[in-house]
Formats: C-alpha cells, sequence, structure tokens
C-alpha cells in the first residue's frame, strides 16, 4: 500500500497575528489555519562547513547561506509576516539568552527585513568565510541536542500566535557526535520531544568526501512515524539549485484550499482535501501608504442618505430588482439564497473511460484531491480502494464539485494518478485524483476553417530536416517571466540600497546565433521551396501611388464633406449636428466666416450662428 504522505503546495496571502484565515468551508466543521508560520534555520558552522566542493569556490557553508538569502528576500515579497530566525552551531564564541555554549544567534524569530539580509551578506564568499572565523570562530566541542533544545526555546519566547513551526539543519558532517554517546542520547530525545511538541525537523545535508551516510546518525534525529512529513532527503546538495529545490519544497505552505465530502452514494461519503498543485506567480497588489507617516492605508466604506446626508446602517439598506416597472425588494437572506445551489460537496454521478478526456476539454489549471483522515475515519481507506478500482479499469469518476457555498457548481472528472517514486525511494508524485473542470456544451464552439493549402513531400521533408535541428528538451520551469524577475529585482535593490538592480537574463529570447548556426542554409532552400521569388518577410510593403494600375482601380476616392443649408439647419433643429464629422463641420464654419478648434466648439458655432439667422 502507497504510503499517503507528499507535499502539496498552495500559495495564500498573511495577515496579523491576531487574524485568521480561512480556506474554505470545512466538513463536516469549519476549520481555521490562524497564526504565523515560523522557521529556524540551524546552519553548522565547524570548519568541515568551510571547505570548497565546487569548481566556482563554493563552500557547503557559502551554499547554505545563499539559500537562506533566497527565501529572506521572497518572503519580504510574498510573506512579510512569516517568522524566520538564523542559528549558527559549532562556533567558538556563543550568543544565546541561555547558558548553552557554541551556539551563535545571528538573527532572532522576527519578520523578515532588509537589515537581515545585508547581514548575510558580511559572511558570504571568500571575505566573508574569514570575517567569520575572526569574529565568531568554530568549534567542534558543541552538542546537537543543545542547538535543538535552544530552537525550542526561541519558539517559546514568541509572543503571537504561530501555526506551523520547522526547524531546518544545514550541515556536511553525517556524524558529529561519534565518540560521545552522552550527546547521542540527547540529540535523539531532544529530537523527539520536538516532534511531540509539533516542529518539524528537516534535515538539509550537504555532500562531502566520501559521501553522506544518513543511517549514522540522522536518521534516529529526523525520521518520523508521521507520513506525512518524513523530513529526509536520501541524495546529499552538492550545487545550490539542489539545496533550494529541497528548501523550496519544505518552506511552501502545505495547505488545502478546501475540506469537503466525496460523496459516493446517499449513505456513503468520505472527506477529501482539495490542493492546487501550481500556482501562476502574478506581481503582489500594491500598497497604498499615508504620505505624511509612510504608514499602509486602512479604508474604511460608511453609505449616506444621499437625500438626508444621515449614516446608513447594513440593516437600511435593501438590495432590489427592477421587472416590468416593478421593483421586487430583497432582503439579505433572500440574495444569499439565490447564490447558493448546494452544501459544499462532490458528488459522485458516474464513470467513464479516460480515453474520452481530450486536451481540448481543458478550461483551467487542474486541481489536486487527497484523503482527510482527521474528519471522517477510513477516509484513507475508501479513497485508496476507489483509486486502486480506476487504475485497474482506466475510468474516471465524474463529479458534482461545489467548493464553497456560494460557488455555482461544475462538473468535474477525478482522473486517478498512481504513486511515482524516483530512483532513491522518494516519492515524486503523490497518488490520488487530479481534478479536472470539464466544460459545458456551450463552451465548446465550432471553427469554420479556411481552406488549407496543403504543401508538398518536398517541402513537409525539408521542414522536418529543420525541425530535427531545432530539437531540444523543453522544460517549462527553465523559463523565467522576465517581467516578474526584474519587479522583484528592482523591490530588492531598493530595500537593499543597491545603487541598481541585479541585471536578469531573458530565457523567452530565441538564442538566434545559435539557430543559424544549428540550420545552416536550410533555412534559405526550404524559402525557395515555399515562397515566390523576392520574397522578404521583413521588408515594408510598398503603397501604390494613385493611377497605378489599369483602370478606375487606382484611384483614390475622395470623401464629400461639403452639405447643403438646409441639411445644416434640419440637424441644428433634430439636435443630431455633433453626428457629423470634424471635417464636415470645419468645412461648413468655413462658408459662413465662424471660428472654432474642437468638435463642440465647432457645434457650438454653427447652432448660435442658425438660431440667429
Amino acid at each position: 500500500m502507497p504510503k499517503w504522505g507528499s507535499y502539496f503546495a498552495h500559495e495564500d496571502g498573511d495577515g496579523d497575528e491576531d487574524e485568521e484565515r480561512e480556506d474554505g468551508d470545512a466538513y463536516p466543521s469549519e476549520f481555521r489555519y490562524g497564526g504565523r508560520d515560523s522557521l529556524i534555520f540551524l546552519v553548522d558552522a565547524s570548519k568541515k562547513m568551510f571547505k570548497s566542493m565546487t569548481d566556482d569556490d563554493l563552500s557547503p557553508f557559502d551554499i547554505a547561506l545563499q539559500c537562506i538569502r533566497s527565501v529572506y528576500t521572497s518572503k519580504i515579497i510574498s510573506s512579510n509576516q512569516d517568522l524566520l530566525s538564523v542559528v549558527f552551531f559549532g562556533t567558538m564564541e556563543s550568543k544565546s539568552f541561555d547558558s548553552f555554549k557554541h551556539i551563535y544567534i545571528l538573527h532572532d524569530l522576527d519578520t523578515p527585513g532588509a537589515r537581515r539580509v545585508l547581514d548575510l551578506d558580511k559572511y558570504r564568499e571568500e571575505k566573508g568565510r574569514s570575517y567569520f572565523s575572526e569574529t565568531i570562530g568554530h568549534s567542534t566541542d558543541f552538542s546537537l541536542g543543545e542547538a535543538l533544545w535552544h530552537c525550542t526555546n526561541l519558539f517559546s519566547n514568541v509572543k503571537v500566535k504561530m501555526s506551523h513551526k520547522r526547524i531546518m539543519l544545514f550541515t556536511n558532517e553525517d556524524h558529529p557526535h561519534s565518540n560521545d554517546s552522552a550527546k547521542i542520547t540527547q540529540a535523539i530525545t531532544k529530537a523527539k520531544d520536538l516532534r511531540d511538541t509539533g516542529i518539524f525537523l528537516d534535515l538539509m545535508h550537504l555532500e562531502k568526501e566520501g559521501g553522506f551516510d544518513i543511517s549514522l546518525f540522522y536518521r534516529d534525529i529526523v525520521n518520523t512515524d508521521n507520513d506525512e512529513d518524513l523530513g529526509v532527503q536520501f541524495k546529499a546538495s552538492r550545487k545550490l539549485d539542489d539545496l533550494m529545490r529541497k528548501v523550496r519544497a519544505k518552506e511552501s505552505k502545505k495547505r488545502s484550499m478546501c475540506r469537503i465530502p466525496l460523496k459516493l452514494d446517499d449513505d456513503l461519503c468520505l472527506t477529501v482535501g482539495v490542493y492546487n498543485l501550481i500556482q501562476k506567480a502574478i506581481k503582489p497588489p500594491p500598497v497604498k501608504l499615508y504620505r505624511e507617516s509612510n504608514e499602509p492605508i486602512k479604508t474604511k466604506t460608511r453609505t449616506f442618505n444621499k437625500e438626508t446626508g444621515s449614516l446608513l446602517l447594513p440593516s437600511d439598506t435593501k438590495k432590489a430588482q427592477t421587472y416590468g416597472n416593478r421593483q421586487i425588494v430583497l432582503e439579505k437572506e433572500e440574495t444569499e439564497q439565490l447564490k447558493r445551489f448546494d452544501d459544499p460537496s462532490l458528488v459522485l454521478i458516474g464513470f467513464k473511460p479516460i480515453s474520452l478526456l481530450k486536451k481540448h476539454h481543458f478550461i483551467r489549471p487542474a486541481q489536486f484531491i487527497y484523503p482527510e483522515e482527521s474528519l471522517v475515519s477510513g477516509s484513507s481507506t475508501l479513497f485508496h480502494a476507489l483509486l486502486i478500482k480506476c487504475l485497474e479499469r482506466q475510468v474516471m469518476a465524474i463529479c458534482r464539485y461545489t467548493p464553497r457555498k456560494n460557488t455555482p457548481p461544475r462538473f468535474v472528472a477525478l482522473v486517478p494518478q498512481e504513486e511515482k517514486l524516483d530512483d532513491d525511494n522518494v516519492q515524486v508524485k503523490p497518488p490520488g485524483f487530479n481534478l479536472i473542470f470539464i466544460p459545458f456544451a456551450d463552451d465548446i464552439r465550432n471553427i469554420d476553417y479556411p481552406e488549407i493549402v496543403r504543401a508538398n513531400d518536398e517541402q513537409v521533408d525539408k521542414m522536418k530536416e529543420i525541425v530535427h535541428k531545432l530539437r531540444f528538451k523543453y522544460r517549462s520551469d527553465s523559463f523565467e517571466n522576465p517581467v516578474l524577475q526584474q519587479h522583484f529585482r528592482n523591490l530588492e535593490a531598493l530595500a537593499l540600497d543597491l545603487m541598481e538592480p541585479e541585471p536578469i537574463e531573458d530565457l523567452t529570447l530565441p538564442k538566434t546565433d545559435m539557430i543559424n548556426n544549428r540550420l545552416g542554409s536550410l533555412s534559405e532552400e526550404f524559402k525557395e521551396l515555399v515562397y515566390p521569388p523576392g520574397y522578404n518577410p521583413g521588408s515594408k510593403a510598398v503603397k501604390r501611388k494613385p493611377g497605378d494600375g489599369n483602370g478606375q482601380a487606382g484611384k483614390k476616392a475622395k470623401t464629400e464633406i461639403s452639405i447643403s443649408e438646409a441639411e445644416l439647419r434640419a440637424y441644428v433643429k433634430n439636435g443630431t449636428l455633433g453626428k457629423l464629422t470634424v471635417p464636415v463641420l470645419k468645412e461648413s464654419c468655413r462658408i459662413y466666416g465662424l471660428k472654432g478648434g474642437k468638435k463642440q466648439e465647432l457645434v457650438n458655432a454653427l447652432e448660435d450662428y442658425f438660431k440667429k439667422n
């Protein structure tokens, strides 16, 4: 039976500590996400972390700090209410609020800011490493158990409400206490205490000489009995991209959009969570600031009676709709009932072969559903049985989907997805159902295609050669949105007081030099086969002069702009003088010796003239 543990990413907004965030209507009772997410970066600062392992002279410590810096900058833009902290262990100097030695707090648990990013930059690369050795130093006489204990105290000292607590441990030492069994026991005990208090511990291990063996020490530290969040990455990170991929997977919020019942029958249902596996990246909305204090502006809307000017309460206002010259007044409860079609749910209608679902049925990004055992016991077992049968018979479940109370229902197809593991036995795709939105009949229109000019065999063969030359392995995640990247670079430069933003590379632009080298003369050969002689798509179209060609075809028609006095008087009498064009109005004003520039001035001048005469 596959493990039901996987990682889901869903972007949502963050509020203040007193603000509770509701992601949807829960079943059978409402649930809320309250508080802030908190994350502690626990970084090994021993000398082994400062030895370069890559060709670009980056040490594991440099890679860890670059990764932390990236998270800081992204949090400033997207989730500035989250709490972040950086703690070094294995240091000569000690900086903590308790009696633990060889632990150095660089940043307390607090919201990210530009000053913290600048603090991290002091210890990056070669100059930063020497500065770290001079100011903080290294030591091997440390205790990982005390470091974890200290992180627990950091969480305890925070006064605001926290919804998610996580520690990310960066190290390249697979057995830090090989000669001290007491410290091993202390670390294992403290790691168990973290799990009991709801604090997740993730190992972000970096590559070392001879390989990193998790089984020596860290398997007992980070492994959990909860399948939802194992925290173990079996392959060590050598490059920054590898480490960033792991950190992003852990740091992203794993929250469902809504939790609803999946009704298989009138008397049989289970509960599932609906997730967004992918979210479109957009620019953050602008924040209006008060000019005097530079504080965010809070807007309040009030309704007043336009006749008396008195303030109206919500109970004083009602909504109405006019039908046949009669005003139908609706109460607030009635307007809410008009929007409500059904309770939030997924109702099974039937099953269809997966082959009937076509690519042109795609109308919006798909979602993913996963069982919620915490709401209805036995949901995972029933969900797994349904998934196995749908995979065996290659069928999809057709359902009526109502995500929230005031949302109109949609028809969806639940397409089964089998669990996939990589070479290291790590889950790549979770088992579950992809929720595909099915279009209604009037969403699909018939298009009358024009007559198609078909290419001959010689042209087709030449184009095949061109396609073969330009073929490459395409990955959608290899191309970043240049507009968004430039926007974020500008914000970063503004926050860090940089002279100019960091330049970006527009990966969406075609590499013309490489394309020309690959094609050679193929493009010219194809153009000779398809286009007429002298064809140049880059040249501008030549305008023909009036009179060129045969007969009257080349003559340009002259627009008549004169109008009789009787017609003008009729326009003035009917008040439709404004329907005439500006050239006609100007010509009429010229005839009668009137002045005017804009259209309204011309109209007023003509009206005054004919009213007097």
